[in-house]
């Protein structure tokens, strides 16, 4: 844990962290850019309450008043909900919120630099940005990729959003060195959906094995996080024949509306709740949940 004026943990966390408690890390684009109001809120209500069913205490991170605050409580969500202009934070503009004052829901990269800095080990969210389809001539490429590389927190999602290239995604992972593993299944899952296709490169099939292993590079010296894909439920799942369909009338949307950089991915998202008539949503809630399930268990391991 750093030391640093701009982090304020909540006292929930503060507790839990002299008491030598697992903690779990949740991150709030959820909140302000990835799902409508009111799913949003009791979306994050929920997952908080998940991982305190499942023995750890929950995190959320957001940046509000020049401060990261570790720890929201639910009267902090709703204003967070209800505030203009959030930006959403990654590494390149985290400081600047803090700087300039500006409300910002973290991303997976700006969630893992909070995270860090907190002394957090596990986060859990839904899905990891990652190497955009054509990328080749845009070069649009997340900085969540980089961070898994460089930051030692351990990621539970449902692997990289379906909307992107997905097989470029675990290529740069393979190139930056970021372990990939594969909950339960060979197949990598590609968020809506359990199968994307691809072999994942690792698999373990219990939290007590993912936290072992990451004791393990601990104990090595390896830097960087590990990123655990968690393949969202099969009762709540929309296959991956089907979901393709959506993604791609989505991607020619957001072409033709000349949409770019950050806003790209909620456009997408925005697009493809209403071509599946709100199934995705239904998908995205939970995922997140079990996500939350499964880390709060790798903490409690860790821990």
């Amino acid at each position: 844990m750093l030391e640093t004026t701009s982090l304020i943990l909540s006292d929930e966390v503060a507790t839990a962290k002299a008491a030598g408690k697992p903690i779990v890390a949740l991150e709030t684009t959820i909140v302000t850019h990835g799902m409508p109001y009111p799913e949003n809120i009791a979306t994050a209500l929920a997952v908080e309450d998940i991982v305190r069913a499942a023995g750890a205490v929950p995190a959320t991170i957001a940046i509000m008043d020049g401060k990261i605050r570790v720890g929201l409580t639910a009267e902090e969500l709703e204003r967070l909900a209800g505030l203009k202009n959030v930006m959403k934070l990654s590494r390149a503009d985290l400081a600047f919120a803090l700087s300039t004052g500006r409300p910002g829901a973290t991303t997976v990269a700006a969630t893992m630099i909070a995270a860090d800095l907190a002394g957090i080990r596990v986060f859990a969210t839904g899905g990891i940005g990652g190497v955009h389809r054509g990328a080749e001539t845009s070069f649009d490429v997340s900085a969540d990729l980089h961070e898994l590389a460089r930051t030692p927190v351990a990621v539970v999602c449902a692997g990289a959003k379906a909307l992107l290239d997905i097989p470029k995604t675990l290529e740069v992972l393979e190139t930056l060195g970021v372990p990939v593993v594969t909950y339960g299944q060979d197949e990598l899952p590609a968020f809506w959906s359990r199968q994307s296709g691809l072999p994942s490169p690792l698999r373990l099939d219990a939290a007590g094995e993912i936290a072992a292993f990451i004791a393990k590079r601990d104990e090595l010296g390896l830097a960087g996080g590990v990123l655990v894909a968690n393949p969202v439920p099969a009762a709540d799942e929309i296959p991956a024949d089907e979901m393709r369909a959506y993604i791609e009338q989505a991607i020619i949307d957001a072409e033709r509306d000349k949409i770019r950089a950050k806003s790209v991915t909620p456009y997408v998202l925005g697009r493809i709740l209403e071509l599946t008539a709100g199934r995705s949503l239904v998908t995205n809630i939970a995922l997140v949940k079990n996500n939350a399930r499964l880390a709060a268990e790798i903490a409690a391991a860790l821990a």
